[in-house]
């Protein structure tokens, strides 16, 4: 099994499994505050990464790579998914919906300045498919960007940014350190800005009332929406070039839109047709390898028309 189906088998569960998370998410925050159930998912992250990569016998980085991937965390699970929060606390769905679809984008961009990976047609015209395939589906008549919601579209902006960062930063760890040990201590700098910001947000919002559902929400959030999810993500970006594993987000927005036919029982309608298939498309056309061009020596040889 070639690294590229590896990964893109990683990176699309990865993205799955966040797409599916929303509907989980949504009955557990209205128990207990944003900032709060995110330092909660982060610490039980932490130990059942923790237990794994004791278990593999992963070895510790030394202390320079240690700082690095703490810092790699501090962006990823810190500033990016607090933003996140920020901005779906004071933004809309559809808005959220539309801007985070720009991490691909950015994941892009950094690849190529951080990574100095090649920006190729194709892999341009893949993440330029898959954003067209969101904008198709979300109703854009819903968007709003008036001064209402410019602090959440800014923080949701922001986490766009900083996802395609950490992505980026994951791919360059990934070549000193084990995938299981970085997914292990990352989150642990993540904790350094979402502990203070949980202390802070409970003296406005304390927790509610917890009970059977809620504590199983919790932990598949923490267990497989976070330590299992990130993990794939993770080594998605240790087997993959990062401008080609930019493309597994978009089964996120995929996934949830699919489970809200399933489960919700939205109707299925030509614009979700359209845009899935058109993510679809763009997946497939990073996943695809463009033919080899002939050897010079044959090339030279052809006669002419």
């Amino acid at each position: 099994m070639s690294p590229l189906f590896r990964g893109a088998v990683y990176g699309i569960s990865a993205a799955a499994i966040w797409g599916g998370m929303y509907v989980v998410s949504d009955v557990v925050l209205r128990t207990i505050p944003p900032f709060t159930l995110l330092t909660i998912r982060l610490l039980i992250a932490v130990v059942i990464l923790g237990i794994a990569a004791r278990r593999s016998g992963a070895a510790l980085p030394d202390r320079r790579s240690l700082t690095s991937i703490l810092s790699i965390g501090f962006i990823g699970f810190g500033i990016s998914l607090g933003a996140q929060f920020v901005g779906t606390d004071f933004s809309t769905a559809v808005n959220g919906a539309l801007i985070t679809s720009a991490s691909p984008a950015f994941i892009l961009l950094f690849a190529s300045l951080v990574l100095r990976e090649q920006l190729t047609a194709r892999r341009i015209a893949a993440v330029l498919l898959a954003t067209a395939g969101v904008i198709v589906i979300v109703d854009l008549a819903q968007i709003d960007f008036g001064s209402d919601y410019f602090v959440g579209n800014l923080a949701l902006a922001l986490a766009a940014l900083t996802w395609g960062l950490y992505s980026v930063l994951v791919r360059r760890a990934s070549s000193r350190v084990d995938t299981l040990m970085f997914s292990f201590l990352a989150p642990i700098g993540g904790l350094a800005l979402t502990i203070p910001a949980a202390v802070l947000e409970l003296n406005s919002r304390p927790v509610g009332s917890i009970d059977v559902e809620i504590i199983l929400g919790i932990l598949y959030l923490g267990v497989i929406s976070t330590a299992v999810a990130m993990f794939l993500w993770n080594r998605a970006f240790a087997l993959v070039d990062a401008s080609v594993a930019s493309l597994f987000f978009f089964a996120q927005p995929l996934v949830g839109t699919l489970l809200g036919v399933a489960l919700l029982g939205q109707e299925m309608t030509a614009n979700l047709w359209v845009g899935s298939l058109l993510i679809t498309l763009g997946v497939l056309l990073s996943l695809s390898r463009p033919m080899p061009a002939p050897p010079k020596a044959e090339a030279e040889a052809a006669p002419m028309p």
